[in-house]
């Protein structure tokens, strides 16, 4: 006699999958909740590191809105969590509070969770 799976445990590795899959797809840049004209400043602050895009959140952080903010902070703790592991798991929890499971950027907290928890 064969053993099947159960119908629960097929459906949840099926949706583990799909979210992975999303996740080696998404792109912060294409996820909404920015308006357009912050792009330039954005780059411009990324590229000084941490310093930059802490300050550039501390400015622009309430115009920003999730899915687009939460990707953004978190590039922020991979940025800050080498000078200030403390902040970087702070703002990492933030992120992962407000966050609900079906977001795109859920996957990137899952592959980040280890790291920060």
């Amino acid at each position: 006699m064969e053993a099947f799976p159960l119908l629960g445990q097929s459906q949840n590795e099926e949706e583990i999958a799909q979210k992975e899959a999303a996740a080696a797809v998404v792109r912060g840049e294409a996820l909404p909740g920015m308006p357009y004209q912050l792009d330039g400043s954005l780059q411009a602050a990324q590229s000084q590191g941490a310093t930059g895009l802490a300050a550039w959140l501390k400015t622009y952080g309430q115009v920003v809105q999730d899915p687009r903010k939460a990707w953004i902070e978190l590039d922020y703790c991979l940025l800050v969590s080498k000078d200030n592991p403390a902040e970087a798991r702070r703002i990492y929890a933030e992120v992962k509070k407000r966050t609900a499971q079906n977001s795109p950027v859920w996957p990137r907290i899952k592959q980040l969770e280890k790291t920060y928890e």
